[in-house]
């Protein structure tokens, strides 16, 4: 039992870390690029980071102990030969927990956008108006739980590198962070070309934010061409 409550201590302070770096460095980053856009969101900000905390611990604990039954028990999917696998299989694996992680998101997220749902659980992340580069992990304790559990159950269903799982979740932390910056980061030509149509950024998900009943998706914007629940883009 040590051994899991060491595991779970260990991997929430790599995701309070994790968290601390990113949104450091692209509120940073907003501070030189965009002087003032966070001025008089001192009190939010600071919101955002309570709130973030406590959701790596509600992050950390699952992951922990994922960690714990890969190392101690070999009970997950995770595998470290890159030979014990097809080689298409590594970009596939990262493709195919995008898109899975991606859905469950969509439809927990328009879940939670019901008024009773929202009322109880997702109006603390909404609270940050306009969200800011600390805004990434500041959910309600039950909206983290419900992004939590994600990734820790897919390792026991389909087999990962552990390499590209952790491409994996560098790709949910910077996407995550970068979509509430209030701000596009990427080139115009990017987000506005054929592949910008189907890829979820800052100006897509600062719509959400404006309007709400709109833009659900995480990584990819199938879901609310499909359910007719896209919005278009901010100008963000």
């Amino acid at each position: 039992m040590i051994e899991i409550v060491l595991s779970a201590f260990a991997m929430t302070a790599i995701v309070a870390l994790r968290y601390l770096a990113s949104s450091g460095l692209f509120a940073w980053l907003t501070a030189r690029v965009r002087p003032g856009f966070y001025a008089g969101l001192g009190p939010q900000m600071r919101r955002e980071i309570g709130w973030s905390l406590a959701s790596a611990a509600i992050y950390g604990v699952p992951a922990g102990v994922v960690a714990w039954g890969w190392q101690a028990r070999g009970w997950t999917l995770i595998y470290t030969d890159s030979d014990a696998l097809p080689l298409w299989w590594l970009p596939g694996s990262f493709l195919v927990y995008l898109l899975l992680h991606d859905a469950w998101f969509y439809w927990t997220h328009r879940w939670m956008h019901r008024p009773e749902p929202f009322r109880l659980l997702h109006a603390v992340h909404h609270a940050s108006r306009p969200p800011t580069a600390w805004a990434a992990m500041s959910f309600h304790p039950f909206e983290a739980l419900s992004g939590a559990v994600v990734i820790p159950a897919l390792v026991f269903l389909v087999p990962i590198h552990v390499a590209v799982l952790g491409l994996v979740l560098l790709t949910m932390t910077v996407m995550g962070v970068t979509n509430h910056m209030g701000w596009e980061i990427f080139p115009r030509a990017l987000v506005r070309s054929r592949l910008g149509r189907w890829l979820i950024t800052a100006s897509h998900h600062q719509r959400h934010h404006d309007a709400y009943r709109c833009n659900y998706g995480l990584y990819f914007r199938h879901w609310d061409h499909w359910c007719g629940t896209d919005r278009g883009l901010a100008q963000a």
